[in-house]
């Protein structure tokens, strides 16, 4: 699932935020998995794919969202300042 950009970079704040294809991979992960808990388990919460799909939707959603923070607040920010 990792694009060449990521498997050259070995260290997980190296990768965040800075490619596209793994955000757009995030974003369509997670309103796929929300798609599938609403139209499949949305009746029964409680039982355990509706559980596994929440958990994933939330995982997905909050990678993204550290994606989306680190390419759009830390790495400008860094740049305007003169750090790395």
């Amino acid at each position: 699932m990792t694009c060449h950009n990521c498997e050259q970079s070995h260290w997980f704040w190296k990768k965040i935020g800075r490619c596209q294809r793994c955000m757009d991979q995030l974003t369509v992960l997670s309103v796929l998995c929300w798609i599938v808990w609403w139209f499949l388990c949305r009746d029964n919460p409680k039982s355990i794919e509706s559980i596994a799909l929440i958990f994933a939707g939330f995982a997905f959603n909050t990678l993204l969202a550290l994606h989306l923070w680190m390419r759009f607040v830390i790495l400008p920010w860094r740049k305007r300042s003169g750090k790395k």
